[in-house]
């Protein structure tokens, strides 16, 4: 297996004295493939953290959400996300159209452990395994190039309160984003939901800022 490192890893391991762990850590800990357990931690959590970077290789990252499930392991090299509805900028999957590269997070902060998963991303549109989530726009598929837990020794331990209620969920409503019934936005979204923002009353930013300020989004 490929290592983890480059020559400036390298560098700074020797600056701080940690040849010796790093390499332990690269050739004993981090695999090429997901195992047994971290399949179980991934398909168990509900949010994860996408890592992409644009064509200068700026990187950004983005907070995914949905139902418990929400990502499927195909098999050790090979795992799949839904993309549901979002802000329409398609930030994230237009760079994995363009550079294909990922880093996902998989955290609990319950009970703080962490597992990272890196590889080559595919969007998927009219692939039947859409049908495994409700109402989503199209799938993500990765070829895993490496995967391995990470230390948990500063996640800071957080009680899960709820789901989000935009979560979509089979025989269920989902009910229109907020920043849907901005005035500001009426003339770019699609006529459906232009039709919902009418039905459920139409606001100004200061109105919409009041309603995040306290939580109810």
């Amino acid at each position: 297996m490929a290592s983890l490192y480059y020559d400036e890893h390298r560098h700074l391991q020797q600056e701080f004295g940690t040849v010796g762990l790093a390499e332990r850590l690269d050739t004993g800990w981090v695999r090429d493939e997901i195992g047994k357990d971290e399949r179980a931690f991934i398909e168990g959590r509900d949010f994860f953290f996408l890592s992409t970077v644009d064509p200068d290789g700026m990187p950004t990252v983005s907070y995914k959400g949905g139902p418990v499930g929400l990502v499927r392991v195909l098999d050790a090299n090979t795992l799949v996300f839904p993309g549901f509805d979002g802000n329409g900028m398609f930030y994230s999957v237009g760079n994995i159209e363009g550079q294909n590269k990922v880093g996902l997070l998989f955290i609990d902060f319950e009970t703080p452990h962490r597992v990272r998963v890196q590889g080559h991303a595919t969007m998927l549109r009219d692939d039947p395994i859409m049908e495994s989530w409700t109402e989503a726009q199209y799938a993500v598929k990765v070829e895993v190039t490496k995967a391995w837990v990470n230390c948990p020794r500063y996640i800071h331990r957080f009680n899960r309160l709820d789901e989000s209620k935009y979560v979509p969920r089979p025989g269920k409503k989902t009910p229109l984003a907020l920043w849907k019934r901005l005035d500001i936005v009426q003339d770019v979204i699609t006529d459906e939901d232009r039709a919902r923002a009418e039905k459920e009353g139409v606001i100004d930013l200061p109105a919409y800022e009041a309603k995040v300020s306290k939580g109810d989004n």
